[in-house]
């Protein structure tokens, strides 16, 4: 049987790919998604992969969702952590229901999820676990303490799950995207894109959510089994640790 997976915030931009690239490579994928029904309906019609809706940031209902998906297709046996929401503003101006929202969608959620995973991938000792964090994350960005406080922690708990796990069979392991040209990032005026954003990047271009997705179908894999702890930085080389 195909290994079963679980891509949170999967229906749309980057989680889109993902979730259409693990399926071409065989594995039994579901898709999270939080609001959108319009757009989880017409993913689900056009890439045949099922839809769960529910709210990451909300330990019960990740209990829940994640009782049913075991119910209908079986235990997760790969997690993608890849929800996530922005609401952007120098801290001066921030109010606390937009930290909390976005600590709770970015960063709670991988202990909601990876909580509710663990105990059958422990039984299994075969788990892969992969959190989509950022390069924002990684070096910070004006207007976004929420935001880089909530993929930096995303680094801290892969690194530190990683270590209890390694002995079981589950690697954990996370990717920190650059700019990647996603309907939002597209969205920016042209003008910006290309004064910029684009000449920050050394190579030249916007990434492709298809090159996120690719990552993380190879730390899915049987291959990268010796690999866990790690931040596959995929960035066009703007940011290099």
């Amino acid at each position: 049987m195909s290994r079963v997976a679980l891509v949170t915030g999967g229906t749309r931009g980057i989680g889109r790919a993902i979730s259409e690239e693990l399926k071409s490579k065989g594995y039994t994928v579901v898709a999270n998604y939080a609001g959108n029904d319009d757009a989880a309906n017409a993913f689900k019609d056009e890439t045949g992969i099922p839809v769960y809706k529910f709210d990451v940031g909300d330990f019960d209902a990740v209990s829940a969702a994640v009782a049913q998906i075991k119910s209908d297709v079986g235990a997760i046996e790969v997690l993608v952590n890849n929800a996530g929401i922005t609401r952007d503003k120098p801290l001066h101006k921030m109010d606390k229901s937009d930290w909390d929202a976005v600590i709770h969608t970015n960063l709670s959620s991988l202990f909601n999820l990876s909580r509710n995973v663990i105990d059958d991938m422990r039984g299994a000792n075969f788990g892969r676990i992969i959190s989509i964090s950022s390069i924002n994350g990684q070096k910070g960005q004006f207007g976004q303490t929420n935001y880089a406080a909530s993929k930096a922690g995303d680094l801290g708990f892969t690194k530190a799950l990683a270590l209890e796990t390694a002995s079981k069979g589950i690697t954990v392991n996370a990717i920190a995207p650059g700019y990647i040209g996603t309907e939002m990032v597209r969205a920016v005026p042209e003008e910006v894109l290309n004064t910029k954003i684009i000449p920050q990047i050394p190579v030249g271009r916007l990434g492709e959510a298809e090159e996120i997705a690719r990552c993380v179908s190879f730390l899915a894999s049987d291959d990268a089994g010796f690999i866990t702890g790690s931040t596959i930085s995929a960035n066009g080389g703007q940011y290099m640790i």
